[in-house]
């Protein structure tokens, strides 16, 4: 069997994504004088919310995830982030390569909750590798890319801001059930409101959430 090794040597906003896209550099090493014809890689990517700390603002806006401080010792569990695959092309001993992910602004998946409810330092990621590898010096032998491959990374949140502020600057979105979707444009039919975050206001007043 080859011996596989990977590493992540940093990641990076993608400008030019139609969508909210990090791109991350992998490094892969296979064992010596192994000839890799290619390599079918997958990866699945988790946030490890345990492996860094928090203020009382960042507690706050993560109590819809893991509940108050007191039960973080039970509830602050893993959050799955993403599951991508690249195809690696052949190589000999050592080779580096992108791995894009697409990513979502959307507030109602955990994964985006938590990054934007953190103000700065680190995002503590696990990277999970599995995959095909086809090797041999002359023809091709096949074998996975064993289970147990898996590295730490710590993506800096600043990272993430960039990434949304290029699609979405000081923006964010909500979705909403089409029914309700409906009212609130009567609503804002029958006040004739400029915009939704003017309807939005308006609400947030009448409930006095919020001072006029």
């Amino acid at each position: 069997m080859t011996e596989f090794s990977f590493s992540c040597t940093g990641v990076r906003a993608d400008p030019y994504a139609a969508g909210p896209t990090l791109v991350f550099r992998l490094r892969i090493t296979a064992s010596e004088g192994v000839r890799v014809h290619a390599l079918a890689l997958r990866c699945q990517i988790r946030v490890e919310p345990a492996r860094r700390g928090y203020d009382n603002a960042e507690a706050e806006a993560l109590s819809d995830l893991f509940g108050e401080r007191s039960r973080w010792g039970s509830s602050l569990n893993p959050v799955q982030f993403a599951q991508a695959s690249v195809m690696v092309p052949g190589f000999t001993g050592e080779i580096e390569t992108d791995l894009v992910v697409p990513c979502t602004y959307d507030t109602d998946v955990a994964a985006s909750r938590y990054f934007r409810s953190l103000k700065d330092g680190e995002v503590p990621l696990l990277m999970l590798f599995s995959g095909t590898a086809f090797t041999g010096p002359g023809g091709f032998h096949v074998e996975p890319v064993p289970w147990d491959k898996e590295i730490a990374h710590r993506m800096p949140v600043k990272t993430w801001q960039d990434m949304v502020d290029q699609h979405f600057p000081g923006c964010g979105w909500i979705r909403l059930p089409r029914d309700a979707m409906d009212a609130l444009l009567a609503y804002r039919s029958r006040r004739a409101l400029p915009s939704w975050e003017a309807t939005v206001e308006t609400l947030l007043e009448a409930a006095g959430e919020r001072t006029p």
